[in-house]
């Protein structure tokens, strides 16, 4: 979780910089940490992203433990991180990721409830 929360603070200094491309793939990291580390907290070991995603989708968000709206924030911000690295002429602007900035935090937020007690330490 730590290294979670830094990805999130160092797109919180890319937001203020207006550095939108990489603001969005420190978002993404940011949340992509915080849910591997739900997962290794259960025992489960991976690193692939779409295993990540997978299992969030599959063993959270269907059974309700993550609401179905971060859910699709975590979908979207796979998406748009993949775009914004490897897709020529993405742009991103303010207006647009500024707000999932907070959504990070919430998501991030929400699914470390999800571990055990001192796990996140």
């Amino acid at each position: 979780m730590a290294q979670a929360r830094e990805a999130l603070e160092g797109a919180e200094l890319l937001a203020q910089r207006a550095l939108w491309t990489s603001c969005v793939n420190r978002l993404y990291y940011a949340c992509f940490y915080a849910f591997t580390a739900v997962l290794a907290d259960r025992g489960v070991r991976t690193t692939k992203h779409t295993e990540v995603r997978s299992a969030l989708n599959r063993d959270f968000v269907r059974t309700g433990v993550v609401s179905k709206e971060l859910g699709s924030f975590y979908n979207r911000l796979f998406r748009r991180r993949h775009e914004g690295d490897y897709t020529d002429f993405v742009r991103f602007d303010g207006a647009q990721v500024r707000p999932w900035v907070k959504t990070a935090r919430e998501f991030i937020d929400s699914v470390e409830a999800l571990m055990e007690p001192d796990a996140s330490a």
